[in-house]
């Protein structure tokens, strides 16, 4: 295939054969596309995207904030002044209502560019084969001619031929309709013309496997893919409002109301006074601009962009902005064991059959707890024949691979592709000198029964044919080469139930007696009390491989079968856990353990790290069967670790920690997950091992399915949410002295002390940069050594209504007493010092809004670098409109003198000492 040759969009694959396809299509089926050739049809194809509603432009976004009530209004009464001759003072509202609609475009540019960001990262991964090794890309890398790889819980990432496929079965209902998953296979040839719901030998783009596995290779992607061509020009979802912004806008919206009513009121007031009618309209105007945080939604929008941005660099990707909000609310987390608690780095220590324990070392094996002498070895085959079948079988019964790769001199790497704990028995298998190639040629893999939460085992069917090597070849037969073996791996207890025989020490089947089958489960709680992963293995072999009419594999092929041994994993715990668990619980977080190991296994592991609270017990999935709704929220409150549990265990335990009051965050990885990430109220999915669809029903991904970053993620979470109530604490109590400030000095003096110019370069320069910095600053240290924050709490709670008040009145007299002291002693000045107090009082008071608690020398004064620079600028902005002369005569200023200042300093810091008086009060009444 050439850029000469495009793809046709409705070419009907489905009655291609596979060589078909893959001639047409270019590539070859073992080595994949090359990285160049992906280059060149990405160049052709385009991206595996569906077309999404065209962004927002920037004179788009510039008309909506001209199209505000209140800006109209002081657009007309700038038009009105120009009319009546007043040039300087219409240009000057003019010019700084464009620069504030100016500075909202950046601001909410910036909100869309960042959450695009985020959804960029979100996009889903595809694993593909290419350049003959197989890797995991964003699904929109996809081209034409790649060959993926499909698993239960992956959406199909394009559309694809299938080329092979085991038991696969696909959710085709966002497409067809289909309730009931459909049976898919490679085999299959369609004639032309066969209604969608019937290519059973495709696979569509947004449909999702539900069971087994297979491969494909993409024909169509993005709007040339059938869901594209059906949707044509698929809208991108709008982003719903998080509860936090819809509160917000509510607040907005009242202190609109009630902002106007006091402009009107100023406004009348004005006019019985003798004040012009047109001056006091722009002013009430002004002031209704200066005092409506218009700019707070897109600010709370950037804030939580910009914390979900830092909460990537701590390996939490947030999928719903809603989630930064609940996450500061967390009082249990619900974490998995194995790679959340434990590196998921499994290496097999102990294998055991027949009584005889064997450990794994670096180097091979040796009898447990003997020493070996230099250079000595243990015979498998000759000493220890059941163990060298049980570690055969882990390798058969096994969907990991070993991929090479050569260095630059030659050198041969390895690396294990695929599950860890199948890749540590692929692994354990080599060191007794099974290989996988030889063993896959000896065995053939002809069919499969995958592995469930559900069934907890998986069983594959091999075709056994003359090996190469009949050392690697324990159910080789000479007489028997058409028959087959059965091969299955799973829990012990699950894979013992299936057996009548076991394999003993000379590597013969022989009848299983209760005795025996106690001692199997005895050696299994001896290993699990190590803290090692378990696994039983067994197997039989058969004449023939018998289906079902529907063509599945006959459950039956797995009763009968002979035990052969337990192989032990360990998987250490991370090291980061135990720190991340103290500092969850001095948190007020509770941890729970729910795992689907044993409990031995489980405990051990939870000793390990601290996570067992004294008084606390282990409760196993059979214990949960026993209890009823109201018995398990009791068990719950005392209850740290979930045994051998089922997905539907997850769901009840997630219910009864909800129905206690609790604000739960649940992880998850496999399709299974998905009911009970969704029942909580922060759903987790693996970043790594999760499966499309727990990711996609998660509200946070972890990158790198580690416990710590959940407690990460927690932390920066309070940060986020605390850093909002800063700016709408600073923002609204600005906004109401600027009000009272207003109100009062009409009352008293007939006039307002401020020119409506003068109201909106202030609201210019405190309103935007000041509000931005406070959303960026890192938190109180204490901020994880406070309780978690009750959800039903308002962001204006009393502590803040108090402080609202106390710096209204704070602001509000310097200022006043600024103007009149102006007023009595110079009164040319008296309205640039009303003024410059008000404006230096609020820039000041961003500082001291930095932390509701911490006094601001503990905070560090000049420690937010941002802050900083955005109250540099805007007092540079403040000093210019006072010294040079052009500008003094558009907004009315006067050059001040040091018997001005000297009179403003003082009271200009004052508000920012009554912010510390009383964050000195409320911590003092707390402790």
């Amino acid at each position: 295939m050439t850029e000469k040759e495009p793809l046709q969009k409705n070419k009907p694959w489905y009655t291609f054969d596979i060589q078909e396809v893959l001639k047409d299509l270019d590539v070859s089926r073992e080595e994949g596309l090359s990285n160049a050739e992906v280059e060149r049809r990405l160049k052709t194809y385009g991206r595996n995207e569906l077309a999404e509603a065209p962004p927002t432009t920037i004179w788009e976004m510039l008309k909506e904030q001209f199209a505000n009530f209140v800006v109209i209004l002081l657009l007309a009464a700038a038009l009105i002044s120009a009319l009546l001759g007043d040039w300087i003072e219409a240009g000057a509202i003019m010019t700084i209502v464009v620069l504030n609609a100016v500075l909202g475009v950046v601001q909410e540019r910036r909100a869309e560019e960042a959450l695009a960001a985020l959804k960029k990262l979100a996009a889903p991964e595809a694993s593909v084969l290419r350049g003959g090794h197989r890797t995991a890309v964003s699904s929109p890398e996809l081209v034409p001619g790649d060959i993926v790889f499909l698993e239960a819980g992956n959406y199909i990432p394009a559309d694809v031929r299938l080329l092979n496929t085991v038991n696969l079965r696909v959710d085709e209902a966002p497409l067809t309709g289909e309730s009931v998953p459909v049976r898919k296979d490679d085999r299959y040839r369609a004639g032309e013309n066969t209604p969608l719901g019937d290519q059973e030998n495709m696979a569509f783009t947004g449909t999702v496997v539900t069971y087994g596995r297979g491969e494909g290779i993409v024909v169509n992607t993005g709007m040339s893919s059938e869901i594209g061509q059906i949707a044509e020009m698929l809208q991108a979802v709008e982003e719903e409002q998080t509860p936090l912004q819809k509160r917000l806008d509510g607040l907005g919206q009242t202190l609109g109301w009630a902002s106007l009513a006091v402009c009107a009121v100023v406004f009348g007031v004005g006019i019985l006074r003798g004040t012009p009618g047109l001056d006091m309209f722009i002013i009430a105007v002004s002031l209704a601009i200066a005092a409506v945080p218009e700019g707070l939604p897109a600010v709370v929008t950037i804030s939580l962009a910009l914390g979900m941005q830092e909460m990537i660099e701590r390996n939490a990707l947030i999928r719903r902005l809603s989630s930064v909000e609940t996450l500061g609310s967390a009082t249990v987390i619900c974490s998995d064991k194995t790679g959340t608690l434990t590196q998921n780095e499994m290496t097999v220590t102990c294998v055991a059959a027949d009584g005889d324990f064997l450990d794994v070392t670096g180097s091979g094996y040796r009898p447990e707890g003997k020493f070996l002498m230099d250079g000595e070895k243990v015979n498998l085959s000759k000493n220890y024949p059941a163990i060298l079948t049980a570690l055969w079988i882990g390798a058969l019964n096994n969907d990991a691979a070993l991929d090479t790769s050569y260095g630059e001199h030659g050198e041969k790497t390895y690396r294990i592709v695929g599950d860890p704990t199948e890749g540590a028995l692929i692994v354990a298998a080599a060191k007794a000198g099974a290989l996988p190639d030889p063993l896959a040629h000896a065995y053939p893999r002809i069919e499969e029964i995958p592995f469930d939460s559900d069934r907890k085992r998986m069983v594959t069917v091999h075709a056994i044919s003359s090996p190469e090597s009949k050392d690697i070849s324990p159910f080789y037969d000479q007489e028997k080469k058409a028959w087959y073996v059965v091969a299955s791996k799973g829990a012990p207890d699950v894979v013992l139930k299936q057996c009548t025989h076991y394999q003993n020490r000379e590597d013969k089947a022989v009848p299983l007696t209760n005795e025996q089958r106690s001692r199997i489960l005895e050696a299994n709680d001896r290993m699990t009390a190590r803290a090692l992963r378990v696994l039983g293995v067994a197997y039989r072999v058969v004449e023939d491989v018998k289906k079902r009419i529907d063509g599945e594999l006959d459950k039956g092929i797995e009763e009968e079968l002979i035990f052969v041994g337990l192989i032990g994993m360990l998987d250490p715990p991370r090291p980061e856990v135990s720190p991340a668990l103290e500092k969850a619980r001095h948190a007020g977080i509770r941890t729970a353990m729910i795992t689907g190991d044993y409990p031995n296994t489980a405990r051990a592991i939870a000793e390990a790290i601290g996570l067992i609270q004294e008084g606390h017990q282990v409760l196993t999935g059979n214990d949960l069967d026993t209890l009823d709704d109201d018995a398990m929220r009791e068990e719950v409150k005392r209850t740290d670790v979930y045994a051998r549990v089922s997905p539907e265990h997850k769901v009840r335990i997630v219910k009864a920690f909800r129905a206690n009051g609790e604000v739960v965050a649940m992880t998850g990885d496999g399709v299974n997950d998905a009911p009970s990430i969704k029942q909580a109220d922060i759903g987790i999915a693996m970043g790594i091992t999760g499966t499309d669809v727990a990711k996609e029903t998660a509200d946070m991904v972890l990158t790198d399915d580690n416990y710590a970053s959940i407690v990460s993620a927690v932390e920066q979470g309070r940060v986020i949410y605390s850093n909002i109530r800063k700016f709408v604490y600073y923002l609204l109590s600005c906004n109401m002295a600027e009000i009272a400030i207003i109100f009062l000095a009409t009352m008293i003096w007939g006039k307002s002390p401020l020119s409506a110019i003068q109201l909106l370069w202030l609201n210019l320069i405190t309103d935007g940069a000041p509000a931005l910095a406070l959303g960026v600053e890192k938190g109180d240290p204490n901020i994880m050594d406070m309780p978690p924050r009750d959800p039903k709490e308002p962001i204006i709670n009393r502590f803040m209504q108090w402080g609202i008040g106390i710096q209204t009145i704070a602001i509000t007299a310097v200022t006043l007493i600024a103007y009149w002291v102006g007023l009595v002693h110079f009164p040319e000045y008296a309205e640039t010092m009303g003024f410059v107090t008000l404006s230096f009082s609020e820039l000041l008071r961003a500082y001291t809004a930095r932390s509701e608690r911490y006094p601001i020398l503990r905070m560090g004064v000049f420690k937010n670098r941002s802050m900083n620079w955005a109250v540099i600028s805007s007092l540079a902005l403040l000093i210019v409109v006072l010294y040079v002369p052009f500008l003094q005569r558009i907004f009315g200023t006067l050059p001040l003198v040091w018997a001005q200042w000297r009179i403003i300093l003082p009271l200009l810091i004052v508000p920012s000492i009554a912010a510390e008086v009383v964050k000195e009060i409320v911590v003092r009444d707390r402790k």
